[in-house]
């Protein structure tokens, strides 16, 4: 199973970027690859079992997957799973950590996909190595939420 964490240090609290990474919706403003979250059965915001639809875009492919909160701390820890329909995907978390200067924020990403799956995933995604794919989009996402957290135009 394969893992890959990244950290940003951000000139922000850590209350103020768990808000920014829990609200979903807004994943899309910093993701490469996101380009749009809807919490879904009501759900409106992040909590334990509150599950939510991403949509997904790289060229031309195009994915959606179904999300469920596993974590919902404010201003500690954002968690959730990822599945396509019963498939387990990956599980992603987010860990705020105040620093001198700011917060500390990891982003930790778990792939959690059964041993036929990657296989399928090269054609359908067009990543030939997940982990390193993700690493660098990892290091986008973190580096955009930087800016729209310190103010800056991503």
């Amino acid at each position: 199973m394969a893992e890959v964490t990244v950290q940003e240090t951000i000139a922000s609290t850590p209350e103020r970027l768990y808000e920014l990474v829990s609200d979903v919706t807004r994943m899309g403003e910093w993701s490469p690859e996101t380009t749009g979250c809807r919490w879904l059965g009501g759900a409106t915001g992040p909590s334990a079992g509150a599950r939510f639809k991403g949509t997904n875009r790289r060229g031309w492919r195009r994915w959606s997957t179904t999300c469920t909160v596993v974590e919902a701390d404010p201003g500690r820890k954002f968690a959730f799973d990822v599945t396509s329909g019963p498939v387990k995907i990956s599980s992603w978390s987010y860990e705020f950590a105040p620093t001198g200067d700011g917060c500390k924020v990891t982003e930790t990403w778990v792939d959690r996909r059964p041993g036929w799956m990657p296989k399928v995933a090269t054609v359908v995604m067009g990543v030939r190595d997940q982990a390193e794919h993700n690493r660098v989009g990892m290091e986008k996402t973190l580096a955009a939420l930087r800016q729209v957290a310190e103010g800056a135009p991503v």
